[in-house]
């Protein structure tokens, strides 16, 4: 009984542990719905320049892209459960629509820390976009693909390819990650910001 009560205790405590991080480190909600678009698309740019700086051939593909998606993200992980959050835009080269966009992430398993990463997206045809925009994207098992290089030209040079057409990168602070790990994961078009 009391090593159930125990665990009991360290979920609960854990849940709060991970609920007020992601509280202190969310922008302030005071902040204008243009002033929320504005940081995202300077975080958007900020993101672009540091995968051109890695990957030099990822501007190739993303000017020949249909569209373009930039996340910034952060995860924490405390003790069996942890949990990630992030926002991004969604960029239509045709058109030059941006639709702004919200990702989260549950993990389960034994682990402690904060991740920092950032994701650029990038859809080969307009099809591959819009059904990431208007349906969204989500990865419901563990799945981990190592990054390609050289033998696909720009398309997978340093990405993942995730679906038909869809190609990501994930920059961490050490560089562009070049395994990928997808789980629980979910896209969605932030309604308040659109």
């Amino acid at each position: 009984m009391t090593a159930r009560l125990n665990l009991r205790l360290i979920a609960t405590a854990t849940m709060l542990a991970v609920a007020t991080a992601f509280l202190v480190a969310s922008p302030s909600h005071a902040a204008s719905k243009d002033e929320q678009r504005a940081e995202l698309k300077k975080v958007s740019g900020e993101t672009l320049a540091r995968l051109y700086k890695v990957q030099p051939t990822a501007k190739a593909a993303i000017d020949k892209s249909a569209g373009y998606a930039t996340f910034s993200n952060v995860g924490i992980k405390i003790l069996v459960a942890g949990s990630g959050k992030g926002q991004g835009v969604a960029v239509n080269k045709k058109t030059g629509k941006e639709t702004y966009m919200k990702m989260i992430e549950a993990q389960a398993g034994l682990g402690f820390g904060v991740k920092k990463f950032r994701l650029v997206w990038v859809f080969e045809t307009p099809a591959a976009f819009d059904s990431f925009v208007n349906s969204g994207w989500e990865a419901s098992t563990q799945a981990t693909a190592a990054a390609k290089k050289g033998d696909q030209g720009a398309w997978a040079s340093g990405a993942v390819s995730v679906s038909p057409g869809v190609w990501l990168y994930q920059i961490t602070d050490e560089g562009l990650a070049l395994e990928l790990t997808a789980k629980g994961t979910k896209y969605y078009k932030d309604d308040e910001l659109n």
